[in-house]
């Protein structure tokens, strides 16, 4: 790296720069950092940028853009240099947020409550009333411990004088945490020299704080205390986090679908019964929490839900009703409100507002519009904020046209010159830069997480910060004055009833992914096994390999992977047709589209995915989203797609715990292949004696077998020895048998540890007659009978995989058999 690295940064004294003082030389905190960025070699720093991507990748690390083409797999944004601040600077700042947070607290207390500060004039009732975020069916409740604010953020903006400003409260449902965590694991990897000597604080206490005030909190009533983390699904912007807080924190991951309401008392529907939520971290907003009281149309909360919250038998952090106090129109209130409710003077100011419904802020805000910032004064409002020096000509006088038709609905807010930090772009270059502070609450106080979430401007010049405007983020790093103690969120140690609880039941929407996780790989192996297998085939001239190919398209066609194709048709044509059968995601059945339907059940159950097998999983997708025109690139990439899907195998076999999740797992997969199996045998089976052995080559390779019959055999494919490898051999795991067997054992083990009667009468029968079935009678001269009696045999085989699969379901996913059981934890 060239030695003027910091010197050619592009510094302005106009604004506040975080790294450089007004002088241009680094600021005492900074300086350590800012020596070994001058001292880095331009390779060094080229490869830690490379390395926060790759990191960013194989962590499948995720925020998804509204309409952006890459949809829910937009990478996260996170340059890999941290915003760093002092300790005495934090400490203030700590104080602050940790107040705002008592006071926002306070406030909901009164909205719900007494409501003296609408009374008594301190909050307009229009603020509270006029707007979607007041919720009247929560008004009385009173929640446990009286903290309506488990979680609480606050946007920070620092101002050319040095000073940090509040622009934005968060406490409906805090997001962005997660993503600190996230981005301070990658980045203290990228720089872990720097990161142990500046005694960087860590981030785990103030998680281990959360799980014990939730512990605490919950109305547990002698149970062991289950918390669950509630998000509105995989296609929520900020699902990532949602699925990695859950794994981090050890909660369940849940939607509303997982969660009932009996008695006035929250299930978590689990494959092994009702077992009772005690605590519900929520990520998904106030408003579709529960369609019997808040919105009617709402699919993704619970009925019943507020019923169970206003009885107190379950803890909702935040409250519902929370994001009413989301609005920037309360900004020029809360000083006096804060002297009321606290006695206290309130210790960070918000950034300057006027709220445009008072007549002399109205009066104000038409004067001074061109140093003002218009936002809507409500969340719910789709408005972006709009900067009164740029509005010109009939832009400005529709503006205030809007402003005087609708004044109670707009806020205005001083423009505040955002302060600047470096972003790596191979060079150092200023990005406006705000950051998210989180705190919880514990006891009667708020802990305040020591970091934050950094928040940059994408392009020089940006005022607006957002990170669905493609923003992006960076770890913030808070000095100690001393070496600090690293923490842990494991507990120190366990008791008897740790190890009674350390089974944690898994939600039936989660077993039901996991099942069906397992059907789509094993279909996606066993199209792309087909394709294969047809595509050297389709071009050939020879009379048996076209007779061969025949069979193998009307395989294909009946196991959907084809459409209406046969072999008479044009090699070209037949070449196309089984092209889009692999990469066409529109079509149904390709391999592209299985391999969509295996992404989606995998994004359902993030949480209990390694990395390693995630990163396969977007391996395989990038894999598909190739360009292919031709046999030779085709069969390269089902190559690459099957060294995938054994990845994908074999980190099922060897990566995953051995529970009831993984069990599910198992089934899926065994009863895809069984059925998938079974018909492709029958293909052949009914074929013409003079054709049917000719087909036998393609169906070793697309059973997965040729290499094992060779080995065996060191002959050409014959009747006898095919079909005892591929049915009847109970040691090749591609063959009926052995997906019997396996069947029979893991459907057993559910049947005695779930609680739900084994299905003995679909499976048994079927193993018996795999088992007695007479192998002689294919030497004999009855052959074509035996066959037949094969054929039937493999017609049951599809009906019983088909029958299972339906059966799971009601038996573990719908729960229409019995009603479920009632279960306690003691």
């Amino acid at each position: 790296m060239p030695a003027g690295l910091i010197e050619s940064y592009p510094f302005s004294a106009n604004r506040y720069d975080e790294m450089l003082s007004s002088r241009g030389e680094a600021r005492e905190h900074w300086a350590p950092f800012a020596e070994r960025l001058e001292n880095f070699p331009d390779e060094a720093l080229i490869r830690r940028a490379e390395f926060v991507r790759n990191s960013i990748e194989s962590d499948g690390v995720s925020y998804n853009v509204y309409a952006d083409p890459k949809g829910t797999k937009r990478p996260w944004e996170l340059d890999m240099l941290p915003l760093i601040v002092g300790s005495e600077e934090w400490a203030t700042l700590s104080a602050s947020i940790s107040q705002r947070a008592r006071l926002m607290n306070a406030i909901l207390a009164d909205l719900y409550g007494p409501q003296t500060l609408l009374s008594e004039g301190l909050i307009p009732p229009a603020l509270v009333f006029g707007q979607h975020g007041f919720k009247w069916p929560a008004r009385g409740v009173q929640p446990p411990g009286n903290v309506w604010l488990f979680s609480y953020a606050a946007d920070l903006a620092r101002a050319p004088d040095g000073r940090w400003w509040v622009i934005a409260d968060r406490t409906q449902g805090p997001s962005g945490a997660g993503y600190a965590l996230q981005n301070r694991i990658i980045v203290s990897r990228a720089f872990p020299d720097a990161f142990r000597e500046l005694h960087v604080n860590p981030l785990a206490s103030y998680f281990r704080s959360m799980q014990d005030s939730l512990a605490r909190l919950a109305p547990a009533d002698g149970d062991v205390p289950l918390t669950v983390l509630l998000t509105p699904g995989p296609y929520n912007e900020t699902y990532f986090e949602h699925a990695f807080l859950a794994r981090y924190l050890g909660f369940p991951l849940v939607e509303g679908q997982d969660l009932t309401v009996r008695d006035n008392t929250v299930f978590l529907k689990t494959l092994r019964g009702l077992r009772r939520v005690h605590t519900i971290l929520r990520r998904l907003d106030d408003d579709f929490c529960d369609p019997l009281e808040l919105r009617a149309d709402s699919a993704l909360g619970i009925p019943g839900l507020l019923g169970a919250i206003r009885a107190g038998r379950v803890l909702m952090a935040n409250a519902l009703g929370s994001g009413v106090l989301e609005s920037g129109a309360l900004f020029g209130f809360l000083p006096a409100i804060c002297q009321r409710l606290l006695g206290e003077p309130l210790a960070m100011p918000s950034v300057a507002s006027w709220w445009c419904g008072e007549a002399p802020a109205l009066e104000y805000v038409l004067e001074h519009l061109d140093e003002l910032v218009i936002k809507p004064a409500f969340p719910s409002m789709r408005m972006e904020a709009v900067f009164g020096h740029e509005l010109k000509g009939d832009s400005r006088r529709r503006m205030i046209e809007r402003i005087l038709a609708q004044p109670h609905a707009y806020v205005a807010q001083e423009w505040v010159r955002l302060s600047q930090a470096p972003v790596w772009n191979r060079r150092l270059l200023p990005r406006s830069v705000g950051i998210r502070v989180f705190a919880s609450a514990t006891g009667d106080d708020y802990t305040v997480m020591p970091g934050a979430l950094g928040r940059v401007a994408p392009r020089a010049g940006m005022e607006v910060i957002s990170m669905q405007r493609g923003g992006l983020s960076k770890d913030t790093w808070i000095r100690a004055d001393a070496p600090v103690v690293r923490t842990s969120l494991l507990k120190r140690r366990l008791g008897v009833i740790d190890l009674v609880c350390g089974g944690a039941d898994i939600p039936s929407r989660l077993g039901e992914n996991l099942f069906w996780m397992g059907r789509y790989a094993e279909r996606v192996e066993a199209s792309a096994r087909l394709i294969r297998a047809a595509l050297p085939r389709a071009s050939s001239t020879d009379a048996d390999t076209v007779q061969s190919l025949a069979g193998l398209l009307e395989a294909a066609r009946g196991l959907g992977v084809l459409g209406d194709i046969d072999a008479d048709d044009r090699p070209e044509n037949i070449e196309a047709e089984l092209i889009a059968a692999l990469l066409d995601d529109k079509q149904p059945g390709s391999v592209a589209s299985n391999l969509r339907a295996l992404s989606f059940s995998a994004s359902q159950v993030r949480e209990r995915l390694s990395s390693d097998n995630w990163h396969a999983l977007n391996r395989l997708e990038q894999l598909l989203s190739e360009q292919v025109t031709s046999t030779d690139q085709a069969l390269s990439a089902i190559d690459r797609v099957m060294q995938s899907c054994i990845s994908l195998a074999g980190f099922a076999m060897d990566d995953m715990t051995r529970d009831e999740g993984w069990r599910f797992l198992i089934l899926g997969r065994r009863i895809e292949r069984l059925e998938g199996l079974a018909g492709l045998i029958s293909v052949p089976m009914s074929a013409e004696p003079e054709v049917r052995e000719r087909m036998f080559e393609w169906l070793l390779e697309a059973v997965n077998s040729i290499v094992t019959y060779r080995a065996r055999y060191r002959r050409v494919p014959e009747l006898l020895p095919v079909l005892h490898l591929i049915v009847f051999d109970r040691t090749n795991p591609h063959s009926v048998g052995f997906q019997v067997d396996v069947l029979q054992k893991y459907l057993a083990r559910s049947s005695r540890e779930l609680g739900h009667p084994y299905p003995s009468l679909m499976i048994d029968p079927l193993a018996r007659r795999l088992e007695n079935f007479d192998l002689t009678r294919f030497e004999a001269e009855d052959c074509e009978l035996a066959l037949g009696t094969l054929r039937t045999l493999l017609a049951e085989s599809m009906s019983v995989a088909q029958n299972l699969s339906d059966e799971v379901h009601r038996r573990y996913f719908t729960h229409t058999l019995r009603p479920m059981q009632l279960r306690r934890v003691a």
